[in-house]
């Protein structure tokens, strides 16, 4: 059997566009003698769909191109992905399933079983978990068709109840084929592979899955579907954070013809937890999900130029190289706007950057705008000393020039926040906390010093000074980061061990950090809760992103 897998880039609610691609898709599989060509996970419409899905508009629209592309599947299999409606009167109203299409018709409909409530899944909230299970029979061979989370569950999985594969083990079948709409984190990639080899090592059958590509907003999916022989070798490999088409002939005997990619002994047993903070860990991944979530976020959003205010910092200048590589160099204009406790190195920097990327760029400097703040304020302000309000004046001056340069052209605001500098507050709401999406604000500190030298690995872009200087936000004189957080270096790390690990105070106080500082930090990323909670989407790439995959009381008591 030739089994075909369609990697693609869906746009959520976009059917037009899905359906092309899918029937696309369909003939080119054809026309290269592809008896089964398999989509990813609701496919049809684009995942995830989220609140559409109370829409029975928007479920007429999907059931309308399910039955479109059915006409297409003549000589032809297809396994494509969407929403079913629940005939039952129990239950939710609809099932997320895999729509199985021969001769022109719906041979058959395959529920999902597991459903993901957890980090940024809710599929619980719109979908009725499988009752039954039944193999596909196409060809002479019986195939047991999972989607995404049902192959997580191997039955020791306390978040369900059901393993749909050994319901499915009872029919006797053949191979296993899995439509999945997985995001990519830095981990990601070698849990994937851990999961599909423990499903090939329990059922001793093959695998095919088929992830999907590109971003939804925040979401990023890198693609890198996956087929694995019945001896859990890795055998095809799709790209990663590109659309991509390939078939491969399964024998009677379960081999994949072609060879092996890598041996079973070298893919992954478990999931990749690091216990720890590895600022450098899969940095080019990083690199790519980015560059694909600002693409796709422009793209569907029907935009096609950035703006930034670039500050002659390393959270800008990666900002920068990134969006000029998404975009292109003549769609990304920064905006330098030195203060009067701008350093002279810092507008020099920032030229540099434009004139190695070539990007356009202006200089606006906010002295004059600043000082009229200050003269206004002055019967208010009275007497009282210089302070933070003070400084966050020269951001919010930053961010208003921004967003009228955004509103008068057209752009959107790329946001160049940290991870770091979210957690602990580090930002100025209206000022540099602005924009329509943060390219960085799920990369901490460490890892955007990772970034840059990537970025310079064949040549400089970004001038050596940005990343070797001391950061500051230069609000006023002589000021670094360190005068109000901690160095990086323990600060990241805490940061994780809270963040991403969800360790509380005492058991990261445990692994020798000092008692007073992890209760400081801790304390300030409970307390700045309502700052995020006004923030723009951030491009997930780690495990525990800030945004709808971590969900904290504003006004929690929880170590404040």
């Amino acid at each position: 059997m030739k089994i075909f897998l369609a990697q693609q880039n869906y746009h959520v609610g976009n059917f037009e566009s899905n359906t092309k691609k899918i029937i696309d898709a369909i003939a080119s599989a054809k026309q290269q003698g592809a008896d089964l060509v398999v989509f990813s996970e609701l496919s049809v419409c684009g995942y995830p769909p989220r609140d559409f899905l109370y829409f029975h508009d928007f479920i007429d629209k999907c059931y309308a191109a399910v039955d479109e592309i059915k006409q297409h599947a003549q000589g032809i299999a297809v396994l494509v992905g969407g929403p079913h409606r629940n005939a039952s009167v129990q239950g939710k109203d609809l099932f997320n399933a895999a729509y199985f299409l021969a001769d022109g018709e719906i041979k058959q409909v395959i529920h999902k079983t597991c459903l993901p409530t957890y980090d940024v899944f809710d599929e619980d909230r719109y979908f009725e978990p499988a009752k039954e299970w039944s193999v596909v029979v196409y060809k002479g061979k019986k195939i047991a068709v999972s989607i995404c989370e049902d192959i997580w569950n191997l039955g020791n999985n306390p978040l369900y109840t059901e393993c749909p594969m050994d319901h499915l083990m009872s029919q006797y079948p053949d191979l296993m084929v899995n439509l999945s709409a997985s995001p990519f984190d830095y981990t990601h990639d070698e849990d994937r592979k851990a999961a599909v080899k423990a499903n090939v090592l329990k059922y001793k059958l093959p695998m095919f899955y088929c992830n999907g590509v590109g971003s939804q907003t925040e979401i990023v999916f890198d693609g890198t579907s996956l087929v694995f022989d019945k001896e859990a070798n890795l055998c095809g490999q799709l790209k990663s954070f590109e659309e991509d088409l390939q078939g491969f002939i399964l024998a009677d005997d379960g081999s994949i013809e072609g060879g092996i990619l890598e041996p079973a002994s070298r893919m992954p047993d478990t999931d990749l937890n690091p216990s720890t903070l590895e600022a450098d860990l899969n940095t080019a991944q990083i690199y790519n999900a980015l560059v694909l979530g600002i693409r796709d976020y422009f793209s569907k959003m029907g935009f096609t130029k950035a703006i930034l205010g670039s500050s002659g910092g390393i959270d800008s200048a990666v900002t920068l190289a990134l969006a000029c590589e998404a975009l292109g160099k003549d769609n990304v204009k920064a905006i330098l706007m030195p203060s009067e406790y701008s350093t002279a190195h810092s507008v020099d920097d920032a030229e540099q950057l434009s004139k190695n990327l070539n990007n356009p760029y202006e200089i606006i400097a906010i002295k004059n705008i600043y000082q009229s703040f200050l003269t206004e304020l002055k019967p208010l302000f009275a007497d009282l000393p210089f302070s933070v309000a003070e400084e966050n004046l020269q951001s919010r001056t930053r961010g208003n020039l921004l967003m009228a340069i955004a509103n008068k052209f057209g752009y959107i605001l790329l946001n160049t926040s940290n991870k770091s500098e979210l957690s602990t507050g580090y930002g100025t709401l209206y000022g540099d906390m602005a924009g329509g999406i943060a390219v960085l604000g799920d990369c901490y500190k460490l890892q955007i010093f990772a970034l840059a030298k990537f970025i310079n690995r064949e040549k400089e872009i970004i001038p050596a000074n940005i990343i070797t200087k001391p950061p500051s936000a230069e609000l006023r004189p002589g000021q670094k980061d360190s005068d109000s957080l901690p160095e990086y270096t323990i600060l990241d790390k805490i940061l994780y061990q809270y963040i991403e690990q969800a360790k509380g105070p005492d058991e990261i106080k445990q692994q020798g950090f000092d008692a007073a500082l992890v209760d400081r930090i801790l304390r300030m990323v409970n307390v700045n809760e309502y700052k995020r909670n006004q923030f723009c989407p951030i491009i997930r790439v780690s495990p525990k992103a800030f945004g709808v995959g971590r969900r904290v009381p504003i006004v929690g008591k929880y170590l404040s």
